[in-house]
């Protein structure tokens, strides 16, 4: 399984900005994704999770204002993120419920 997350970058507090996670040689649609999220000398955390039917779940941090979804068609999982916050500064990492394997990560930094 490969895991190829994209779409981080640098924004001012209070924007927005959409991660996307494309995913490859699995039965993607059949498995929950997750995104999680590790800012410097901190633990990685698990940010939000979708499930095959689409249920999610949402760290109490992010509640509100991320919102993760998934196109099958596209073997994709996205978090869309708003009202961002320089506590959001992280690497955000996909993760898969089948194999349990890491995307390479993208970094977002929130700072004016």
């Amino acid at each position: 399984v490969q895991l190829q997350a994209s779409g981080g970058g640098s924004v001012q507090p209070g924007g927005s900005l959409r991660l996307s996670c494309v995913v490859s040689g699995s039965f993607f649609r059949f498995n929950a994704m997750s995104w999680y999220r590790q800012a410097p000398e901190k633990e990685r955390e698990l940010v939000a999770t979708i499930t095959s039917g689409g249920s999610t779940n949402y760290a109490d941090s992010v509640k509100g204002r991320f919102t993760i979804s998934r196109d099958n068609a596209k073997s994709t999982v996205y978090l869309q993120m708003n009202s961002l916050k320089p506590e959001d500064t992280a690497v955000y990492y996909c993760r898969d419920h089948n194999t349990w394997s890491w995307g390479q990560g993208t970094q977002l930094t929130v700072s004016s």
